[in-house]
């Protein structure tokens, strides 16, 4: 399946027929519903009934760790050309392609109405919107989404185009006044089963209504930088499949170990090496998208001072849970990667990065609507003003 990465840089999203084939469609619902009925008895078991019972949209969240012989092909639905062959003709580095995050959205048992117009960015863990937008605009998606519906669906809606630009002032006062209706030039993705729209997370975005009609809707995405903490479910998948899996979690060490050699050439004040390995983590990368990358090893940084900082226990709790989840998409590796930095090396690395994390930020809480956040300091929207790659790199 050949697609067109400029409709993708236009609209921010491109509908797909039949990306499931119609011979395959029956047999992947039929997976898909062994799962949630392992899904439901193990919420159950956890005394979580009231996730499938009154949650809005219960997920299926890293579904390949139910999987079997019976159900594989819920995964290597994921490693279709139609799906892993499309993503590698849109992200930036095609041949580091991998899976981000394998999920099913599923119907409530009761209606729910509409959800809030979004964004899939949170400031705390990415850049700043215009510093996205730039990089995407520059050098194309570090991830895509999708949505994979198994029966016909209309859920999803989007404002193409928007994930080029900022929030008008007029998508912002009705975002404040009801982040729940319909928004100026928003469009309905209207899907049939096995049908797949791919999109940019930045696209003004909108679950228009979650009702009981049955909605089994694979959802996650691709990414240039992938990341496998366990590899048991591939015990199930064919030997193709399982091979693909481990070499993407080699490629996977490969760009958490430049992960480290930029922090550590940070510790150093070595700008050559710096430099050096940031070209390798996104090979080609131009001057926003260097920019974007410093971002988000600042993150990293921070995560690993959080993580090795003596009063851990006693920070919010938000503070807490991010740091210790991996979020791949933005290079932060999880706890097991903070490993490899003493507390020392953890308190200097962030003392180099604080400048920059400083310009990310202002002295007062701000609030954006159609974000994944509610008030805080950091800039939802704003690139750091006046200060590049080659001014962080002079702050060591």
């Amino acid at each position: 399946m050949k697609v067109n990465p400029q409709q993708l840089q236009d609209d921010g999203y491109i509908i797909l027929r039949e990306v499931i084939p119609p011979e395959q469609l029956d047999d992947v619902r039929a997976s898909f519903e062994v799962l949630v009925e392992r899904q439901k008895e193990i919420w159950a078991q956890e005394g979580n009934r009231s996730v499938w019972e009154t949650g809005a949209q219960p997920r299926l969240v890293h579904f390949e760790n139910l999987i079997d012989e019976e159900t594989a092909n819920a995964v290597e639905t994921w490693m279709h050309k139609n799906t892993l062959g499309v993503g590698s003709q849109l992200l930036s580095v095609p041949e580091q392609t991998g899976i981000a995050g394998m999920m099913l959205m599923c119907s409530p048992q009761r209606d729910h109405g509409p959800a809030n117009w979004h964004r899939d960015v949170h400031p705390i863990d990415m850049a700043p919107m215009a510093s996205l937008q730039a990089d995407f605009l520059e050098n194309g998606p570090k991830y895509v989404q999708w949505n994979i519906p198994l029966y016909d669906d209309d859920v999803l809606w989007v404002v193409p185009g928007s994930h080029r630009r900022l929030n008008t002032e007029e998508e912002n006062r009705q975002l404040l006044e009801n982040p729940r209706v319909p928004l100026p030039g928003g469009i309905p993705v209207e899907l049939k089963g096995g049908d797949g729209v791919v999109y940019s997370n930045y696209i003004l975005h909108w679950g228009s209504n979650y009702s009981t009609k049955l909605r089994r809707t694979i959802h996650g995405g691709h990414t240039i930088f992938p990341y496998y903490p366990d590899l048991n479910f591939t015990q199930f998948l064919s030997p193709e499949a399982r091979q693909t899996f481990e070499n993407w979690t080699q490629a996977s060490n490969r760009m958490q170990n430049l992960t480290e050699a930029a922090l550590r050439a940070v510790l150093k004040k070595d700008s050559e090496a710096y430099c050096e390995t940031v070209e390798e983590l996104q090979p080609g990368a131009g001057k926003k998208g260097k920019m974007v990358i410093a971002i988000y090893l600042s993150k990293a940084a921070y995560h690993i001072h959080i993580l090795k900082s003596t009063d851990f226990d006693e920070l919010p709790p938000e503070i807490r849970r991010r740091a210790s989840s991996p979020h791949s998409i933005s290079i932060n590796w999880g706890p097991q990667f903070a490993d490899r930095f003493s507390k020392e090396e953890a308190d200097l690395l962030w003392q180099r990065f604080e400048v920059l994390d400083t310009k990310l930020q202002t002295d007062e809480d701000l609030f954006v609507p159609g974000f994944q956040s509610g008030p805080m300091r950091y800039f939802f929207e704003e690139e750091p003003s006046n200060f590049e790659v080659e001014d962080f790199i002079a702050s060591w």
